[in-house]
C-alpha cells in the first residue's frame, strides 16, 4: 500500500512507474481525488462533533424552559454528525479499496517486461560435455530420485515423488541453507501453509497472479504459494523492536501453486510444479536500511548457489514483470545444460514499505514515534534447484557427482544409475 503524503507530494514518480510496470497511470490521480474528498469528509465530520459537543455544554448550563428547543437542535445536529461520519466512512473506503489496487513503486528497476531484464553477473561458464548430456528427468528416473509416473497416479498433472537420495538431496539443500541462514542471524520457522484472506492481501499476493493461488472456499483460507506470506504476517499489526536491528526470519514450508496459464510452458518435469518445498528468507527492517538489506540477501543465494556448484547469473528485473509489491527484485538463474538457457532458481524482492503498510506493522523510531516497517524476502533453497544440480554434475555413465556440501546429507559423493 502507497503513503498517501508521498503520493500527495511526488504523484509525478508514482505515475511514472505506473507507466513502468504496464499498468493504469490513471489510478494515481482516482486515488488523488479520492484522498482529496476523504480528507474534506473528516474536516466537516470534525467541525460537526466539535460543535455537537459545545452544543452539549449549552443545553447544560441553559435555563430549564429553554432546554426543549435547544434539545430538539441537538437531534438535528446529531443526525448532521451521523451523516457525516457515514460520509467520512464510505470516503476512507474509497482510497483504501484504490490504495491496494495500486502497485509498489518501482525503485531503480529497469524499464519493460519479461524480457526486459539486466544481467548484471555471470558466475562460472555453461557446462559442457564430451557427452550427449540426459536431462533431469532422465536422469531423476534412471537414478531413482524422481517418479513423476506414480505422482502424476496420485495428485495429477505436476505432481511427483522424490524418492531414495532424491529426497536427501532436497533434505540436504534444506538443511544446509536452515544452517546457513542461522549463521546469519535468522531465526529458522516452519509457518503454517494455510492463511487467512487479509494475509495473503496484506502481502500483495490476491492481485493480477491471484489466479495461481489455491484458495479453500469452504474455510476461506489459501495456500501459500511461498512462506514469505505467513511471515509477512507474523507481526501484522503489531509495533515490533527493531531497535538492535532487522529482525530476520527463515521460513521452511511447503508451497503450492496453480501455476496457472503456464501449460505447455517447462510441463517437462520439476521446473513448474504444483507443490514444492523452499527455505525463504524474510527481513523486517527501518525503510533506509532497505537497499542494504537487499545485497545481503542476494549475497546469501550467492553462497548458497557456489555450494551446489551451478553456473549462474544474476539479473535486474524489469519494472514490467515485477510483483505488485516489489520496488524491485534480482532474480538467479541457473544453467540447465539440456536447454541450453538459463533457468530461474532464487528470488529476492525489496517490498520497501508496502506489506508493512497493508499489514499495519511497525516500528518506534529514535523520538519514539511509531514508523512503517521495511520487508523483504528471498529464496534460499527450492526444489527446482534439483534440476540444476543434476544436470551440471552429470557424468558419463549416467551417474551425478553429488556437490560436495551435500555429501553429508546425502551419504555418498556419487549417486548412480540403479542396477
Amino acid at each position: 500500500m502507497i503513503d498517501l503524503k508521498f503520493l500527495r507530494e511526488n504523484p509525478d514518480v508514482v505515475r511514472a512507474s505506473q507507466v513502468t510496470r504496464g499498468e493504469d497511470p490513471g489510478l494515481v490521480d482516482e486515488l488523488l481525488a479520492a484522498d482529496e474528498i476523504r480528507r474534506e469528509a473528516i474536516q466537516a465530520a470534525d467541525g460537526l462533533r466539535s460543535e455537537q459537543k459545545s452544543f452539549g455544554k449549552k443545553i447544560g448550563q441553559a435555563a430549564p424552559e429553554d432546554r426543549p428547543a435547544l434539545l430538539q437542535g441537538s437531534n438535528e445536529l446529531k443526525a448532521k454528525v451521523k451523516e457525516a461520519e457515514e460520509a467520512q466512512k464510505s470516503a476512507e473506503e474509497k482510497v483504501n479499496d484504490i490504495q491496494m489496487r495500486l502497485s509498489n513503486v518501482v525503485a531503480g528497476a529497469p524499464a519493460g517486461g519479461e524480457d526486459d531484464f539486466v544481467v548484471l553477473d555471470t558466475v562460472g561458464q555453461p557446462t559442457t560435455f564430451d557427452f550427449e548430456p540426459k536431462d533431469h528427468l532422465e536422469l531423476g528416473t534412471s537414478l531413482g530420485l524422481i517418479d513423476m509416473e506414480r505422482g502424476t497416479k496420485v495428485g495429477g498433472s505436476r505432481f511427483y515423488y522424490l524418492t531414495g537420495d532424491g529426497a536427501f538431496l532436497q533434505l540436504g539443500m534444506m538443511l544446509l541453507a536452515a544452517q546457513k541462514a542461522r549463521a546469519a542471524g535468522f531465526q529458522l520457522m516452519i509457518p503454517p501453509v494455510l492463511v487467512r484472506p487479509e494475509i495473503m492481501q496484506g502481502t500483495g499476493f490476491l492481485g493480477d497472479h491471484s489466479e495461481e493461488i489455491y484458495y479453500l472456499e469452504r474455510d476461506d483460507l489459501y495456500l501459500v504459494g511461498t512462506s514469505e506470506v505467513a511471515l509477512a504476517g507474523y507481526h501484522k499489526d503489531e509495533i515490533i523492536d527493531l531497535s538492535n536491528g532487522p529482525l530476520k526470519y527463515a521460513g521452511w514450508s511447503s508451497c503450492f501453486r496453480r501455476e496457472a496459464g503456464s501449460y505447455g510452458k517447462d510441463t517437462r518435469g520439476i521446473i513448474r510444479v504444483h507443490q514444492f518445498d523452499k527455505v525463504e528468507m524474510f527481513v523486517y527492517c527501518k525503510p533506509e536500511e532497505a537497499e542494504a538489506q537487499h545485497q545481503a540477501l542476494l549475497a546469501m543465494e550467492r553462497e548458497m548457489l557456489a555450494d551446489m556448484q551451478v553456473p549462474y547469473r544474476v539479473i535486474d528485473i524489469a519494472g514490467g514483470d515485477l510483483g505488485a509489491s516489489a520496488a524491485r527484485k534480482f532474480d538467479t538463474e541457473g544453467w540447465v545444460p539440456t536447454q541450453e538457457t538459463y533457468r530461474e532458481l532464487t528470488s529476492t524482492s525489496n517490498c520497501t514499505t508496502f506489506q508493512g503498510r497493508r499489514l499495519q506493522t511497525r516500528f518506534r523510531d529514535e523520538n519514539g514515534k511509531a514508523q512503517v516497517v521495511a520487508t523483504l524476502n528471498g529464496t534460499l533453497a527450492t526444489t527446482r534447484w534439483l534440476v540444476a544440480i543434476l544436470e551440471n554434475n552429470q557424468q558419463a555413465d549416467g551417474s551425478v557427482v553429488v556437490p560436495e556440501a551435500l555429501r553429508p546429507f546425502v551419504g555418498k559423493d556419487v549417486i548412480e544409475p540403479k542396477r
